[in-house]
């Protein structure tokens, strides 16, 4: 079994992948104007309108409503990017801060209230 995509369900479609396509760099491929996906080198990110939901199971999720899951992505310099992203995230959580377990990360929230996490190993833990 291979993890592969990670899918966020929101109200508006072309407001979300345009975020992450600035925040990332990644430039979406869409399907339908309800379904989008920004596919890095490790997984998708896949961002769906509400119209999707009852495809699979109405009622099951709802936008803007995540209180637990952080997207996170591996980058070369999380300084860099903090810098390159003042001004365009309008709620950043943490400022870059090194954690205990090695990782130098930025948390902020999508347009959406979704936590996202960008990191830069301070040890050598993950191999590219």
């Amino acid at each position: 079994m291979d993890f592969v995509s990670i899918r966020i369900i929101t109200g508006d479609v072309a407001r979300l992948v345009e975020f992450y396509e600035r925040a990332t760099g990644a430039r979406a491929m869409w399907a339908t104007e309800d379904f989008a996906e920004l596919k890095t080198a490790g997984a998708t990110l896949a961002i769906a309108g509400t119209r999707t939901v009852p495809l699979f199971a109405p009622g099951s999720a709802h936008p803007a409503d995540n209180h637990s899951v952080i997207t996170e992505f591996l980058v070369d310099d999380v300084d860099r990017v903090h810098q390159n992203l003042t001004g365009f995230v309008t709620d950043f959580v943490t400022e870059p801060t090194t954690m205990p377990w090695g990782n130098r990360s930025l948390l902020f929230r999508d347009p959406d209230g979704n936590l996202v996490n960008f990191f830069t190993p301070v040890i050598e833990k993950f191999a590219r």
